[in-house]
């Protein structure tokens, strides 16, 4: 089994704090298009399908930011060339409660529903299908639109509550994606993640109390709305997921030196100190990696801390960060904005690509002190692999931890195999490649291959990558 690696005590919170925060807050995402390469979906029979979508959204808050109310409008394409005869709405908010009970429904509920006929709630009322009024041809483009009731559940998670706080992650009905395995339908974890999304286009309209501040998914701003209230506009392209804050924050805004708008949202019972390594940190981070990895294209990335909640959690343009005096896991949420959000993966059935991905480069980014990979080839069962679906680790939780120290010893060794400059190159190469669209292990080993002559195919075996 592989140990955990020896630090000093403020090295080893940094580097160990993303694999607290995945097994402790689930238990509880260059330039624009024409700039950047167009990674979407192609349109083969198996083309990821429905894509090019745009959410249009329109929600108001209660008194607190606990319930939020309003309509939800998404427009998309068929990439495919099949006909597209259903679609499917994933409710993820409601994976912890599922179908809840008489005196306590799901906390995401959805009615009114046009544009489709929508069917009954399946895998624990976390999906919703909705047959299209008619087939929907290669290239054609519909609309569905439908009323959305959120209600913050009581409890500290992605989708919860601390204190005066809101927390909403994957709280926002999303389109599930069909691909050649088709329909991804697959269940709620709260250890990991269980989404896949295409990269989409959302605007946001959310009519709040002014007392509450709220960071969220995109490039924010605000409007003065009915008396006592306040109206924050989001626009955010290219994203998989949209997510946002609300409470009675602090706040501070910076612009690194890469030209991003950093803009930071703390609790005021947060460590001061903690706070200001955080904002340092996921400054320095977000023009780091822009330089390794292709420049930041969202313009703006929000950092949400509190002291209560547990470890960090990743989102288009935000991060929720518990925040203890020696910081949080700022870099490694940061990272995640390239490795799951600009370069896609499906969570669910291939989490190494993001979780190992973003935990290499919180590594490099605090220079590997400390960080041991003489165990890296040992394994604490025969089954254990780092290319194992969440099936595998919501079953065998006590071997999770593999994704952040294994793993990103697994690449660490693939740039000792091929040369750092080598390395450097073909990760920046990879994501231009795979820019706004969905990565593979298939599509990650075939082009580490054509980077070298030598042939690798006993490194991925070594290091249990298949």
């Amino acid at each position: 089994m592989s140990s955990l690696p020896s630090w000093s005590s403020r090295a080893r919170r940094r580097l160990l704090v993303a694999l607290l925060a995945s097994l402790v807050t689930a238990g509880s995402t260059a330039a624009r298009a024409d700039t950047a390469p167009d990674a979407r979906a192609g349109t083969s029979a198996t083309a990821a399908t429905p894509d090019r979508l745009r959410y249009d959204v329109t929600l108001r808050a209660d008194s607190d930011g606990s319930r939020w109310t309003g309509r939800q409008r998404v427009s998309f394409r068929n990439a495919s060339d099949r006909p597209l005869r259903e679609v499917y709405v994933r409710l993820w908010g409601n994976g912890d409660d599922r179908c809840g009970t008489s005196g306590k429904p799901s906390p995401v509920r959805v009615s009114k529903v046009r544009g489709g006929t929508p069917g009954r709630l399946t895998v624990g009322c976390t999906a919703l299908g909705i047959t299209l009024p008619k087939p929907l041809a290669r290239g054609e483009r519909t609309t569905i639109a439908l009323d959305v009731s959120i209600t913050v559940p009581a409890r500290n998670s992605r989708f919860g509550r601390e204190g005066a706080f809101r927390f909403l992650g994957n709280a926002l009905p999303v389109l599930a994606v069909h691909d050649a395995k088709g329909w991804h339908l697959d269940p709620y974890v709260a250890t990991g993640e269980s989404f896949y999304a295409l990269a989409s286009d959302f605007r946001v309209r959310l009519d709040h109390p002014t007392a509450l501040k709220v960071p969220a998914t995109g490039r924010t701003w605000t409007r003065p709305g009915r008396p006592g209230r306040t109206v924050t506009h989001s626009v955010a392209e290219r994203v998989r997921d949209f997510a946002w804050a609300a409470g009675p924050f602090r706040t501070a805004t910076e612009t690194s030196p890469g030209g991003v708008r950093v803009k930071s949202y703390w609790a005021p019972d947060t460590p001061a100190a903690g706070v200001r390594l955080n904002r340092r940190d996921g400054v320095a981070a977000v023009d780091r990696f822009g330089k390794e990895f292709g420049r930041y294209p969202y313009g703006e990335i929000d950092l949400v801390m509190t002291s209560g909640f547990g470890g960090g959690m990743e989102y288009p343009g935000l991060v929720i960060l518990g925040t203890t005096e020696e910081g949080g896991a700022v870099v490694h949420e940061v990272a995640h904005q390239w490795w799951y959000g600009i370069v896609g993966n499906d969570e669910y059935n291939s989490p190494w690509l993001d979780e190992s991905f973003a935990q290499y480069a919180n590594a490099r980014f605090y220079g590997w002190d400390g960080f041991d990979c003489s165990s890296e080839g040992d394994w604490p069962s025969d089954s254990a692999a780092l290319t194992n679906s969440m099936a595998y680790w919501s079953t065998h939780r006590g071997e999770y931890y593999l994704l952040y120290t294994t793993g990103p010893c697994a690449l660490a060794d693939l740039e000792r195999t091929l040369g750092a400059g080598t390395m450097a190159r073909l990760l920046k190469r990879y994501a231009h490649d795979h820019w706004y669209g969905v990565s593979t292990t298939a599509d990650f080993k075939k082009a580490a291959q054509s980077v070298t002559d030598k042939d690798l195919g006993p490194f991925w075996k070594r290091h249990r990558i298949r």
